[in-house]
């Protein structure tokens, strides 16, 4: 029944793809002229990371369940991706991505809000694991205001677009694909690794534990701003791989909006980000009421219910000069009930860079800073100080303090689809425990893609 359910959600967007271009091209800009017979109606595309970390051992009070281990520890990654493109009909492409992964991850990946390496699935394993990835189609609608030259990149085809245009993508893909993005920071294959500047840190951002959802965004691009929604599907339970199908039951609700604008010439974005997750989730406040009722240790998976689950954040991006970057982020959850696709992250500020080498003659060379600051509401806190385990936290008690996070990494180019980029991580108050800590992560990450 699940996979009949998602092949009519497939159905249904397809059907969507082939009603609505006569409506758009009857009522707005002509046409989008047709592919040249010179290009290709194929794009393959490919990319392979490894990360390895080493964590010295950090001095704690008490460890728990959850925590992360205070020993001497190793972690590592790997991940390959394939981008098949199609070229469809007008103005439509679609991509699938075959991809394999195995690592092992620091305490099970346990102990931290902002984890410390954002290629670790959580479904780890010490064997390759092959998987469908993303299966999608994208549809552009032009709608004038001149043009815009689109680069061929890792699902992407090169293609002259309407500056003015209307975009839905369908399917199966990450909603981080869509929303949130950050040209200075949000890529663990290529810039920080940290979870905390993967996107929105209290973003529970709805998918299966490999971070792939299914569902459909719909997206208008206009003259200086840019509006998205999307409607996608929840895990069937918290951080679960299967996929709740029940789109109108349970689900994850996106909207953003955009304004672009520059400073001194140079082009920045400002955006707000609001989110909705309606799912069976366990609240806090409940979970600790009927720990004292019966004297036992509270346990959000024993007051599961339905609930639905708001957050907010804003964001700025802005080019500096040719070779620098920056980001801000602040946003936060109401943080009342367990964490479902993301991470144990309540609020959030984030902050960070990136810097081309140009200056010391390495133009392809990047080094990269950020800070993140993320807290949690106050009945979170209070699970956790009663020795309730979240799905990555739980050191037994909780002295709270917030969980700060420092990144440094230097990205050497050693050829045109090669780097290797040394990383270095400070966590204080790990697990938000003020008992704990901090921790340090050294690494190194080998990327190559073409």
């Amino acid at each position: 029944m699940p996979r009949f359910r998602i092949l009519a959600l497939a159905g249904f967007a397809m059907a969507m793809l082939v009603a609505m271009p006569p409506a758009f091209a009857q009522d707005t800009a002509p046409a989008e002229p047709t592919v040249p017979d010179t290009e290709s109606p194929f794009a393959v595309h490919g990319q392979t990371t490894y990360i390895w970390q080493r964590k010295p051992s950090f001095g704690a009070a008490y460890s728990g369940e959850n925590s992360l281990s205070t020993g001497r520890d190793r972690s590592y990654s790997f991940t390959g991706t394939l981008d098949l493109g199609l070229r469809l009909w007008q103005g439509a492409e679609f991509h699938f991505n075959p991809e394999v992964a195995q690592g092992v991850p620091f305490s099970d990946l346990h102990g931290l809000g902002g984890l410390s390496n954002g290629e670790m699935a959580k479904t780890a394993s010490t064997n390759p694991k092959f998987y469908r990835a993303r299966a999608f189609i994208r549809q552009t609608w032009g709608l004038g205001g001149g043009d815009e030259k689109l680069e061929a990149d890792f699902n992407q085809f090169a293609r002259t677009v309407d500056k003015q245009r209307v975009v839905l993508t369908a399917g199966n893909f990450g909603v981080i694909d869509v929303f949130d993005q950050n040209p200075y920071g949000s890529d663990p294959r290529t810039q920080f690794m940290n979870w905390s500047f993967m996107t929105h840190g209290s973003f529970d951002y709805p998918a299966d534990s490999r971070g792939y959802n299914w569902g459909a965004a719909i997206e208008y691009v206009g003259d200086g701003w840019s509006a998205r929604f999307g409607h996608f599907l929840q895990p069937e339970e918290s951080n679960g791989r299967a996929l709740d199908t029940r789109l109108f039951l349970h689900y994850g609700d996106v909207l953003e909006l955009e304004r672009r604008y520059t400073v001194a010439g140079r082009p920045g974005q400002a955006r707000l980000l609001l989110w909705r997750n309606k799912a069976s989730m366990g609240s806090f406040d409940d979970a600790i009421a009927l720990g004292q009722a019966n004297g036992v240790t509270p346990d959000v998976g024993a007051v599961r219910r339905e609930h639905t689950k708001l957050g907010i954040g804003v964001a700025m991006v802005q080019e500096v000069n040719d070779s620098l970057g920056v980001f801000f982020r602040a946003n936060m959850s109401d943080d009342k009930t367990e964490t479902y696709a993301f991470t144990e992250i309540g609020r959030q500020v984030a902050g960070g860079g990136t810097l081309k080498g140009a200056a010391w003659g390495r133009p392809n060379d990047e080094v990269g800073l950020a800070v993140a600051v993320n807290m949690l509401g106050s009945s979170h806190r209070s699970y956790l100080a009663a020795g309730g385990l979240g799905a990555f936290l739980g050191d037994g008690a909780l002295r709270y303090g917030p969980e700060q996070v420092f990144e440094l990494y230097y990205s050497f180019a050693v050829w045109k689809a090669l780097s290797l980029s040394p990383d270095f991580q400070y966590i204080r108050n790990p697990g938000y425990n003020r008992d704990r800590g901090p921790a340090k992560f050294y690494g190194i990450r080998a990327h190559a893609e073409f």
